[in-house]
C-alpha cells in the first residue's frame, strides 16, 4: 500500500474558509492602498538567483540558509523569491519605469524561505505590501508608515499591534558608526555566536538584529546609532517622527531595530503584537535609498512595507465580520424533465446576478438538508407538477413560508436578494 500523500513540510492548503479570509485581507489592504494612489503590480514567483543575492547581502540570513535555489535545465541559477523589494527593484529597471516617477506599487502573493515551521512562520507564506519609489522626502515616510497603519486600522488590528520606528542614518552616519561598531565587537568577539563573527566582517550592523542568547547580552551595551547620526540624519528622523506625531500615530523608539536585510537606510519600523507569541512582527518596512542603483538602474529613493498574511489572519477577530460573502439560491429539480428545464433557468438566474447553487441528487428531503447547510436563503423546487404548470414552488428557508411563481416573474421575484448574494 502506497504512502498517503501529504503536502511539503512548511507549507499548507488552503482551503475555502482560509482562502476567503485571505482573500479579505489582501482586498481590503488594496482597496486602501488605492485610496493613496497606489496601483498593482505581480512579479515573477522565481527569478535568477543574483536578484536576490546582490541585493540582500551574501552575510544576510535570508541568502546563506533561508533561500530555495536550484539550477534550471538551462543552467540557469534561480531562487524562488523569499521577499517581494528586490524583484519588484528589478521589474522597475527592466521595464524601464523611470519615467513614471513617482510611482505606487501594491503586491501580495506567495514568498519562500527554507525556515524551520513554526505557528506564523511557514516556508511558503504570503505577504501583502507597498513600495513607493521616487520619493526622498521624509514626508514619504511618514505617508508609507500612515499607509500601513491605516490597512491595520481596516482589519480591525489597530489596539493589537505598536509601532516601533528607528533611523539607520545616512551612509556618512552608518560608515562612522560601522566603525565604532566593528571596535566593540572586536572586543567580545571570542563570545559571540559563529552568525555573528561571520557578520562582524561584512555588515557588523546585522549583529544588532541577532536573536542568540550570548549576542543579546554583548548588544546591551553596544554603542548606539543615534550617537552617530550626522546633523542631516538627524533632521530627517525628526521630520518623520513630527509628522507621524501630527497624524495622530503613536510609535516607540526601538534604538535596537536594525530590520534583516542589507538595502535598508535611514528610517525603518515594524508594527509588533504580543498575542502572537515568538513572531511578534505583524507589518515591517524601510527605506531603502540605494537598492534600485545597486540593481543596475539610475540612484532611485524607495521606501516600502510588507506583513504576513497569516499573521494578520490569526490576530484578526473573523466574528466581527461577514461569515460570507452571500447566500445562495438552492435550485432543486425533481425528475429527468424537470433537471433539463432546470438548468436552463440555474443558468440564466447566474447570468443576472445570481449566486445560485445547483441541487443534482437525493430525494426532496436530502437535498433540502443540503441547502440548509449551504446557509441557502431560498429554495426553489422545480418538478413535473411545477413543470405542467410553467410555474417554480419558491420556499425562504428562514421563515418557512412557501408559494409557487411563474417562471416568468421569477427574476422579479427574487430581485429582493440579489443584493445578498
Amino acid at each position: 500500500m502506497s504512502q498517503k500523500l501529504q503536502p511539503v513540510r512548511g507549507t499548507h492548503d488552503l482551503l475555502p474558509e482560509e482562502a476567503r479570509k485571505f482573500r479579505f485581507i489582501t482586498t481590503c489592504a488594496l482597496a486602501v492602498a488605492e485610496r493613496y494612489g497606489y496601483g498593482e503590480i505581480s512579479t515573477p514567483i522565481f527569478e535568477f538567483s543574483d536578484v536576490f543575492h546582490r541585493t540582500l547581502g551574501d552575510t544576510s540570513d535570508v541568502v546563506t540558509k533561508e533561500t530555495y535555489s536550484f539550477t534550471d535545465r538551462g543552467g540557469e541559477g534561480i531562487t524562488l523569491r523569499p521577499e517581494f523589494t528586490a524583484g519588484i527593484a528589478r521589474a522597475f529597471v527592466s521595464n524601464n519605469l523611470q519615467d513614471q516617477l513617482p510611482l505606487k506599487l501594491f503586491y501580495s502573493g506567495p514568498a519562500f524561505r527554507y525556515e524551520r515551521p513554526q505557528k506564523g512562520r511557514q516556508r511558503q507564506f504570503h505577504q501583502i505590501g507597498v513600495e513607493l519609489l521616487g520619493v526622498d522626502s521624509p514626508l514619504g515616510d511618514v505617508e508609507t508608515i500612515a499607509l500601513a497603519h491605516q490597512v491595520l486600522t481596516a482589519l480591525g488590528l489597530k489596539d493589537k499591534v505598536k509601532l516601533e520606528i528607528n533611523t539607520l542614518g545616512d551612509a556618512a552616519s552608518r560608515g562612522h558608526y560601522r566603525m565604532t561598531l566593528v571596535d566593540y565587537f572586536r572586543a567580545h568577539e571570542a563570545q559571540l555566536s559563529e552568525d555573528s563573527k561571520a557578520r562582524l566582517a561584512r555588515n557588523p550592523l546585522r549583529i544588532l538584529d541577532s536573536k542568540d542568547e550570548g549576542d543579546r547580552k554583548i548588544i546591551v551595551n553596544a554603542p548606539r546609532m543615534k550617537d552617530h547620526l550626522t546633523p542631516e540624519a538627524q533632521a530627517y528622523f525628526t521630520k518623520v517622527t513630527e509628522g507621524l506625531a501630527g497624524l495622530g500615530i503613536a510609535f516607540t523608539l526601538n534604538e535596537r531595530l536594525v530590520r534583516g536585510l542589507d538595502y535598508y537606510n535611514h528610517t525603518v519600523f515594524e508594527f509588533t503584537t504580543d498575542l502572537l507569541g515568538a513572531q511578534g512582527t505583524v507589518l515591517a518596512g524601510g527605506r531603502y535609498d540605494g537598492l534600485v542603483e545597486l540593481m543596475g538602474g539610475p540612484a532611485t529613493p524607495g521606501i516600502g512595507w510588507a506583513a504576513g498574511i497569516e499573521r494578520l489572519a490569526a490576530l484578526m477577530d473573523w466574528q466581527a465580520l461577514p461569515a460570507k460573502a452571500s447566500r445562495p439560491i438552492a435550485f432543486i429539480p425533481l425528475g429527468e424533465k424537470a433537471e433539463e428545464e432546470a438548468l436552463k433557468s440555474v443558468q440564466l438566474l447566474r447570468k443576472e446576478g445570481f449566486h445560485v447553487e445547483f441541487a443534482y441528487k437525493g430525494n426532496l428531503g436530502n437535498r433540502m438538508k443540503k441547502a440548509n447547510r449551504a446557509n441557502a436563503i431560498v429554495a426553489l423546487i422545480f418538478g413535473d407538477t411545477e413543470l405542467a404548470k410553467g410555474v417554480v414552488t419558491l420556499k425562504e428557508l428562514d421563515s418557512g413560508e412557501q408559494k409557487e411563481v411563474a417562471f416568468t416573474d421569477l427574476i422579479a421575484t427574487l430581485a429582493r436578494w440579489r443584493n445578498t448574494h
